[in-house]
């Protein structure tokens, strides 16, 4: 049995926009995405909350430029990394509330990938900002 071919033509239209148009309707959605993680997800919102503080925070420190590109790249990660487990388990949730071992390892595994993130970070802050932080105050 084959499947039913597709012309180019429907196969765009079915797919949206082209340029322009789609890089502003990308642009729509992750902003939608964004306001719903803050809006479900109190993970999110502290984890947003933390990089309102962090991320100025970086730019105002004494560090290289370089520095102050992973103190930022590892408040983002953490956010990046936080969404993503917030739609693994948003679609889990979706497909059935009851316990499954695979809904349960997919949920852990997005959880463990938050903790990684959540290193990354805290060894960054503490190899870069915190000595440069210690030398501003002491």
């Amino acid at each position: 049995m084959t499947e039913p071919q597709q012309s180019a033509s429907s196969a765009e239209a079915l797919k949206g926009k082209r340029g322009l148009r789609r890089l502003i309707n990308a642009t729509g959605y992750s902003i939608k995405g964004i306001r719903a993680g803050l809006e479900h997800e109190a993970a999110f919102r502290e984890e947003f909350l933390l990089a309102v503080i962090l991320i100025p925070t970086a730019l105002f420190l004494p560090v290289t430029l370089p520095e102050k590109a992973l103190l930022v790249i590892s408040v983002l990660l953490l956010l990046l990394v936080e969404i993503l487990n917030s739609a693994i388990e948003a679609v889990v949730d979706r497909i059935g509330m009851e316990i499954h071992p695979l809904a349960g390892r997919a949920k852990d595994m997005g959880s463990a990938a938050v903790f990684f993130a959540l290193l990354i970070l805290a060894a960054a802050w503490g190899l870069i900002a915190l000595p440069a932080l210690w030398a501003l105050f002491f």
